[in-house]
């Protein structure tokens, strides 16, 4: 297989290399689509679960155990989806 690069990428991977930390383009180019495929796995994971607590919410709905908001209500759920989302 072979792969066209830009300029930019394919001087990045070349300071990989010559860094001493892998031993060929190819090696640095595998490393990446390992973190891909990881990165898209933890981010399928994420959806997964998000759309779980949508039915969950939806379910709870439909059962009537809504509760009535108000902004401070919704300010608070704004604060921990902002925190999920930093990672924190």
């Amino acid at each position: 297989m072979n792969v066209s690069l830009t300029p930019e990428i394919e001087g990045w991977v070349q300071e990989k290399v010559e860094s001493g930390f892998y031993q060929s383009a190819s090696e640095v180019m595998r490393e990446a689509l390992r973190l891909m495929r990881t990165y898209e796995n933890a981010r399928e994971e994420a959806l997964q679960d998000l759309r779980a607590e949508l039915l969950l919410g939806l379910h709870q709905l439909e059962n009537g155990d809504a509760v009535e908001g108000n902004d401070a209500f919704f300010e608070s759920i704004k604060a921990e989806g902002r925190g999920r989302r930093a990672g924190k």
